[in-house]
Parts: C-alpha cells; sequence; structure tokens
C-alpha cells in the first residue's frame, strides 16, 4: 500500500477529480486503503455512449487503484427488464475493455436482506403504508418552497403497517393500491425526504426470481444498502443525483455501524450535439422502427456505434478528452467523429472500391494482361504489410473523377488530361463513349507503360491520383451511408416539438452497386476497419453474407458537416 501511497503523490496533478478524491482517502486510510466501485445499469434498455463515460470512471478507477469494479444490475423492475439487456450490457462492457471478473451481482441478489430492513424500518416507526394514489401523494409533497403535508396513512399503528406490507407481499392487493414510505420529513426543503416511497406492488414476474415477489424496492432505497452490502467504497454517479445523496446516506445510515461507509460522489453527464441521451425517447425509436433496432448504427448506443465500425479505443480517447468536472456541458459530436478518425487512421486497412462506378478501357493495354500491383495496408504502421491488387485492361473509376469540360484546378480526368491510377500507371484520356441520351458509359484512355513503380517514368509527375479497381475482378457490393440521426444541435431544448419531427430525413442512404477490390472480399470481417481510399471509413456489417457484402460507413475522411452548417 505504501508503494501505491508514493505512486499517488508523485502524480497527484494527473489525475481527475474522482481519481484525487481516491488518491486521498487511500493516503488517509479510509475504509482500510480499500477501493471498490461498481458500475448500476439497469437492464431496461441498450447501452449508450454516456453510459461507456460511467463504466470507464467505474472500472477504471478500479484498475488505476488496484481495487475491485463490481457489476451490479439494479433489476428492481420487472415490468421494464429482459434478460436480452443483461446479455447486450454484458456484451458492451466487454467490448470497452473492461471485465468484473467474479463480481457479477444483481440488486435481487439482496431481496431478501433490502425486505428485511423494510420490515425493521416498520417496526421502528420509520415507514409505514400509504393507501393513497401516486397523484394525491404527489400534491401532498408540497413545493420547494412550501412545506409538504403530511399523509392520512402516516401515522397508522405500526402491526397493522406491518400486516399491510406482508399482505402486499403475498399479492393480496392490486398494483398501485399500497405503497410503503420512509417516515422523514414532510417539511424537509429537500424534496426526497419528504417521505420517499420505498416499496411498491408489482405483479410482474422477475426475470431471476419469478414470482417469489409482489413488492419491489424504489432505486433511492435499493442502491445504497446494495452498495453496503457489496462493500463498495465509492459509488461514483452523474450530478442529476446530488439531490438524491443525502436520502442515499440516510438509509445507508440505517445499516452502517461507522467502521465502514459507502460515499457518493458525482461527475457530469456526457451530452452529445444531433443526439438524444434519454433511454425512454431511444426506446420509442426501436419501437415505432424510426430506426433499425438498438444496434443501428446511427443510435448513440455503444452497440451501434460498434455495428457503425467504432473502435473501442476511440470512444474511450473521446471520453479522455472531454474529462470528467462538476459541471454539465453538451460536446460537440464533431469531437467524437475526430477520435474515431484519429483512431481507424492508424489502424484501418486501406482498400480500393468504387462508389459511383464508369468504366475505364485502356485501349493500348494487352486485352489479356493482368499484372498485380502491390498495396500497402496501412501507410501508418509499418507493421500492417502489403496486399497485392489486380491491374487489367478495363477498371472502374468513380464518375465524379472525369469531367468532360472542366473547371479550373480540376486535377482528376478530363480529354486530354493525365493521371495516375494509385499503385499503377498514369494514363491520359482519348475518347468518351455515351449512350443515346449522352450518358457517358465508358472512357477511353492510354496508358504510359514507363510510369509503374521501378519504372523510369514512375517518377514523373501528374496532380491528380484516382482509386479504381480492376473491372474483371471487382466484387459487387452495397454500401450504408450514415449520417447524424437528428437534424438540429440540441434536440433536448427543442420543447415545442415532438423530438421524432427532429429526425435528420437524410441519416441513412444506401448505395447499391458499388464495386471492391477482391482482397475486401477475401479478408473483409464484421468489426474490422476499412479505409475505402479517397472515400472514407468503412466497416462490414453482419447483415452481409457469402452472397452479397454490405459495408456500413463508419466515418467520412473529412468533417464536411461542420463546414456544410457555417455556410
Amino acid at each position: 500500500m505504501s508503494d501505491i501511497k508514493d505512486e499517488l503523490a508523485e502524480e497527484k496533478t494527473g489525475l481527475n477529480f474522482v481519481e484525487q478524491i481516491v488518491a486521498d482517502d487511500i493516503k488517509e486510510g479510509k475504509n482500510g486503503g480499500r477501493v471498490q466501485t461498481r458500475f448500476p445499469p439497469e437492464p431496461n434498455g441498450y447501452l449508450h455512449i454516456g453510459h461507456a463515460k460511467a463504466i470507464c470512471m467505474d472500472f477504471g478507477i478500479a484498475e488505476k487503484f488496484g481495487g475491485k469494479c463490481f457489476l451490479r444490475f439494479d433489476d428492481t423492475n420487472p415490468i421494464k427488464e429482459d434478460t436480452e439487456y443483461v446479455d447486450a450490457i454484458m456484451e458492451d462492457i466487454h467490448w470497452l475493455g473492461f471485465d468484473w471478473g467474479d463480481n457479477l451481482r444483481y440488486a435481487s441478489d439482496y431481496f431478501q436482506k433490502l425486505y428485511d430492513l423494510a420490515e425493521r424500518l416498520i417496526k421502528e416507526g420509520k415507514a409505514y403504508v400509504d393507501h393513497q394514489t401516486s397523484e394525491e401523494i404527489a400534491r401532498q409533497k408540497g413545493t420547494p418552497t412550501q412545506a409538504g403535508v403530511a399523509s392520512p396513512c402516516r401515522d397508522r399503528p405500526v402491526e397493522e403497517n406491518l400486516d399491510l406490507f406482508r399482505r402486499m407481499n403475498a399479492g393480496e392487493f392490486d398494483e398501485g393500491t399500497y405503497v410503503l414510505r420512509a417516515k422523514i420529513d414532510m417539511a424537509s426543503p429537500n424534496m426526497h425526504f419528504r417521505d420517499p416511497i420505498m416499496y411498491r406492488i408489482i405483479k410482474t414476474p422477475h426475470h431471476r426470481t419469478g414470482t417469489k415477489w409482489n413488492v419491489y424496492p424504489m432505486y433511492d432505497f435499493a442502491h445504497g444498502q446494495s452498495d453496503f452490502f457489496e462493500g463498495v467504497t465509492h459509488s461514483i454517479c452523474t450530478l442529476e443525483f446530488v439531490p438524491h445523496r443525502p436520502l442515499y446516506d440516510y438509509f445507508v445510515d440505517e445499516l452502517t455501524d461507522g467502521t465502514y461507509r459507502p460515499r457518493q460522489y458525482e461527475f457530469n453527464r456526457l451530452n452529445l450535439t444531433y443526439t438524444v441521451m434519454s433511454k425512454r425517447k431511444l426506446l420509442q425509436l426501436v419501437k415505432e422502427g424510426l430506426v433499425a433496432g438498438w444496434d443501428d448504427p446511427r443510435m448513440p448506443t455503444i452497440s451501434g456505434m460498434r455495428r457503425r465500425g467504432f473502435t473501442p479505443e476511440s470512444v474511450k480517447n473521446f471520453i479522455n478528452m472531454i474529462g470528467y468536472t462538476k459541471f454539465e456541458a453538451l460536446n460537440s459530436i464533431s469531437l467524437l467523429e475526430h477520435a474515431v478518425r484519429d483512431n481507424l487512421n492508424q489502424v484501418a486497412t486501406r482498400v480500393m472500391a468504387v462508389m459511383n462506378p464508369v468504366k475505364v478501357v485502356i485501349t493500348n493495354y494487352p486485352e489479356d494482361k493482368v499484372e498485380m500491383v502491390e498495396m500497402e495496408n496501412n501507410p501508418e504502421d509499418s507493421a500492417a504489410g502489403s496486399h497485392q491488387m489486380p491491374f487489367s485492361r478495363e477498371i472502374y473509376i468513380e464518375r465524379d473523377d472525369f469531367m468532360e469540360n472542366p473547371p479550373k484546378k480540376f486535377f482528376r480526368l478530363a480529354p486530354g488530361g493525365e493521371v495516375r491510377l494509385k499503385g499503377a500507371y498514369i494514363v491520359m484520356c482519348t475518347d468518351v463513349v455515351k449512350d443515346a441520351d449522352g450518358n457517358i458509359t465508358e472512357i477511353h484512355c492510354t496508358y504510359d507503360p514507363e510510369t509503374r513503380s521501378g519504372m523510369p517514368g514512375s517518377m514523373r509527375k501528374v496532380k491528380g491520383t484516382l482509386h479504381w479497381v480492376s473491372a474483371k475482378h471487382a466484387v459487387d457490393a452495397s454500401a450504408r451511408l450514415y449520417d447524424r440521426l437528428f437534424a438540429v444541435e440540441n434536440p433536448a431544448e427543442e420543447k415545442d416539438r415532438d423530438f421524432r419531427e427532429l429526425l435528420n430525413p437524410d441519416s441513412l442512404k444506401v448505395v447499391d452497386g458499388i464495386k471492391v477490390e477482391p482482397f475486401v472480399a477475401e479478408s473483409a470481417k464484421v468489426g474490422m476497419p476499412l479505409q475505402f481510399q479517397r472515400i472514407g471509413y468503412f466497416t462490414l456489417d453482419p447483415d452481409s453474407d457469402s452472397s452479397h457484402m454490405i459495408f456500413n460507413r463508419t466515418m467520412q475522411l473529412k468533417d464536411t458537416w461542420e463546414k456544410i452548417q457555417k455556410k
């Protein structure tokens, strides 16, 4: 432990404010120098990038200080929960590079302990059963400037409260007829202290406990107690839980003898432009078919980002860039995209793909000849190696890379103009072939055989370099081009409009008939980062099969959105 203390003293200035709290606690010997955190997701939806920030904090703290991080599912509401969500959450955490080891827990593991504590509080006159409606209870709580009004059930006898609570759990009453409330202070300036609800009746079977329980604890009652049962030292959450902290401490104090207690600390949430982070709204998008599921690559979910081609390193780099503070902020999605591009530039394999092909016939190249040219896999990685790509008489280039009447500074292909085909030869346009409607169907060129790498003319300079694929060897594929899900910068501010009206109608464009080089068909795997040269970053979608490849565009090579918005 002394080694850790010495190391912390040396690195003190490099810690965020939560890490500094933990470092100081270790130095002061709190909890015997022990560090234990937890990540407590509700299994009622998929995790989004905001949760990724919390995961990096909770698991990162444990890693940094040699502690433990528990994964605890807050499964206290069976109405909204599903094992699908449990499995997805586990997969997302592992994808980010973290592991909980043997420390997998569920709030349902503590249902008996929590129930026993509730009965104890009833016996001590600190809790009572209320039969009022939720609307009546809400009205009686008052306002931040006006004290609440005591429930007519507040002084119900202990024996009657105990009997009613047990009958609630036995299933004798309908949902919504009774709740168990803590008896604290209806005049407290903290609204959360005005006799908060501890238990409610839910008769939906639980995914782990079945029909054993008919009463389920509320978050504010279950969370701090679960932290205590597990031995959590630092209960780290986001700023909206600051007003809940006194209630957290109140309930924990019912358990602790002073030798140990968990402490709650808060940091700012991750908010992104052109995005919503409300799990309720994300679920609405999924259920109404406005997106193709929780893992739709336009969604801010971790599974959606993974399917789109984000890397765990890029997500963690972004989180490190924005940091952890006590102040709420709206982060530009362009910063996230920058982090993704920066990482993909280092790891993506460079390949050739033509999105809008037009055929080029090299008239002076032998008809039956095929030669292999060497293509570097990644210039940023000396160990990435290279691959072979076929070159032949007929190739495809991008239709936009040719103009019959080009403007000045058009450095691509034009009649009488020359360009270099990347990795191969310099070609010059000599003619075009058009159909009856005047559309170009073929471009005829000649090539200079001395301009391939290693030839005497290989150093000859031309201003344009184009990507291409051999027509004879090209493989057909499709591409899904994704953009921001919402058309407005901050959907949460548009209070007078339905958030669904703010969706970007151009967030998805499907392009069929793209041409990719055979190396792509042979080597591309789901999740493998690719750079389609001069186009963008792509990855193979899980919908692909042996007969047809579908590629998701992870990101354009440059941020064009911000430039468009500033015009």
